[in-house]
């Protein structure tokens, strides 16, 4: 179960695991997870066969209204510091600064943290080639954090996050981007697999790029909130990209998932909760 499963996973030969769905929160994760020996078995691979070919498009206008609603929380000024986990190959980074803050970053994947390094005029200093597990940074050390499509990835979803609320300055803000658990398409799919008599599920990718172990709830967040040391700022769905569907279903599919908060992903703003301490 390395590869995609297509319509007939149950004709697969392969290791498969389960995927569990949580009836208080609605987080959806593997279980167990692939964990490799290595992060370079996951990520180690050239960009160009982890990201889609329009990734590497100049994009004058890319991740600009995440740093503006950013600014809007920070009332920002010039000088203020911005952390990027998972980097990649340095888009945000390079946005961020071009913004007007002083950028640091962290992404794991040697190639895409060379790729950052060397095509994109990113500073060697500024961006750490580790995993947030094992990063360290001094407290209350950044205006603006974000997880840009990361915190799916991630083995301790829990954990990073309490990491950047400790990193995050009084009135600083996080912004997450992660896959929505109650996105309408998988659920379609997941139907069609279940009137087909197989417990196959197409939530998350553990076992192939680009490597999802988990999905995420607003409620997922407020229950997280209930012990560590945040409070949610703001939130919504998006509907983003439409797969697996004819393009003629596209604008009722797109309507429906907009009047119904089914999108693909969510978007959370955190801030640091000043009633609570660490």
């Amino acid at each position: 179960m390395n590869s995609s499963q297509g319509l007939r996973p149950e004709r697969k030969s392969g290791i498969s695991v389960s995927v569990i769905k949580c009836d208080g929160c609605s987080l959806i994760y593997s279980n167990p997870q692939a964990i490799p020996f290595d992060i370079q078995d996951h990520y180690g691979i050239e960009p160009e066969s982890y990201w889609e070919d329009d990734y590497f498009n100049a994009q004058s206008n890319y991740f600009n209204w995440q740093i503006s609603r950013a600014k809007e929380f920070i009332n920002f000024h010039e000088g203020m510091t911005a952390l990027d986990i998972g980097a990649g190959i340095g888009k945000c980074m390079v946005a961020l600064k071009n913004a007007g803050f002083i950028t640091y970053g962290v992404e794991p994947s040697k190639l895409f943290w060379e790729r950052a390094v060397a095509n994109l005029v990113v500073e060697e200093g500024y961006l750490k080639l580790a995993k947030i597990e094992d990063v360290q940074f001094p407290p209350e050390s950044f205006d603006f954090i974000t997880f840009g499509a990361v915190l799916e990835h991630l083995y301790d979803p829990a954990e990073a996050i309490e990491k950047a609320i400790y990193w995050l300055k009084p009135d600083g803000i996080i912004q997450i981007e992660v896959p929505s658990s109650n996105w309408l398409i998988p659920k379609l799919v997941n139907f069609f697999y279940r009137i087909r008599g197989t417990r196959f599920v197409t939530n998350l990718s553990p076992m192939h790029e680009p490597y999802h172990m988990h999905e995420f709830h607003l409620t997922s967040f407020k229950r997280l909130a209930e012990r560590l040391n945040f409070t949610i700022k703001e939130s919504q769905y998006s509907v983003c990209k439409i797969y697996y569907f004819p393009t003629f279903f596209h604008p009722m599919l797109d309507w429906f998932m907009r009047k119904t908060s089914q999108g693909m992903q969510l978007t959370i703003w955190l801030g640091k909760d000043k009633k609570k301490s660490f």
